[in-house]
């Protein structure tokens, strides 16, 4: 995940400043995260746990006699410490794919150079040029309507349409280790759709212009030796069903922390009672 400038993280997940002085906006992966199920989280951080215990089970067996209480912490947290690598990692493989874009100078990084090779050959293989075809990059987008903001990757101009006519694709870099090349999430439709059609894109200087308005949506999968891309859909109906995913995440992230325990009048340290 990048660090957009006007993104700010809070107990709630992240959210959006409106430059404008409007309230903030919910971020876009941050509404699907909130409402989307991902039932193979549990599975994936399972096997982390598992994985290590089998690299080395004499070690853990040991430690399980002698410090079980710092054991299950380290094996408690796995999923979570991978879980910030993984984006860490993301992170920097998306600043390197916007140096390679705008043709900017990027530090060595051997963890993310394979990545980036990946994404220039995935432009070569489409003939990218990056003045000609390039409309937009890392760029904010908001929808005040809906109330919701997000920053896309790219949106970039391609030979698809009939006859070589070339589309407007808006394109999100999707990075992993380990995951095939193919694969899909099913909140990643809904993040397409709601940059798709969002209402406005903020310029460096917080400026607003009309959000680009792409015809296509893709995911690039980037891997250490692979890539791919995979057209998601982004219309209308997928857009509704983000907005309700929307509405799920701000009813949830409004909801009190706790709730108040109901007694019978006569109980001891009923409201009602002290009240009366």
């Amino acid at each position: 995940m990048t660090d957009p400038k006007n993104a700010v993280a809070t107990e709630r997940g992240r959210y959006y400043r409106d430059p404008a002085g409007g309230p903030d906006l919910i971020s876009v992966t941050n509404a699907a995260g909130s409402s989307v199920h991902k039932p193979a989280l549990v599975p994936w951080g399972a096997g982390l746990v598992a994985d290590h215990v089998i690299a080395d089970p004499i070690a853990v067996a040991r430690r399980a006699r002698t410090e079980p209480t710092a054991l299950r912490r380290e094996l408690v947290a796995l999923p979570n410490t991978n879980r910030e690598r993984a984006a860490d990692l993301g992170s920097r493989v998306h600043h390197r794919a916007h140096a390679i874009v705008i043709g900017a100078p990027y530090p060595a990084d051997p963890e993310v150079e394979p990545y980036a090779v990946q994404l220039a050959k995935w432009f070569r293989l489409w003939r990218v040029d990056f003045d000609r075809d390039v409309e937009a990059v890392e760029t904010t987008v908001l929808n005040r309507t809906h109330g919701y903001a997000g920053t896309g990757d790219l949106w970039l101009w391609l030979p698809t349409g009939p006859r070589g006519r070339r589309e407007l694709w808006l394109i999100d870099y999707k990075t992993s280790a380990r995951k095939p090349a193919t694969t899909v999430y099913a909140e990643q439709p809904y993040q397409l759709a709601a940059y798709r059609w969002a209402e406005a894109a903020l310029l460096a200087d917080d400026s607003e212009v009309p959000a680009p308005r792409p015809r296509r949506t893709a995911v690039l999968n980037l891997r250490p030796r692979s890539h791919r891309l995979i057209e998601l859909p982004s219309d209308r109906p997928v857009f509704r069903a983000f907005l309700g995913a929307l509405r799920s995440a701000r009813h949830l992230h409004e909801a009190p922390a706790e709730y108040p325990s109901i007694l019978p009048p006569w109980a001891p340290g009923s409201a009602e009672r002290k009240a009366a």
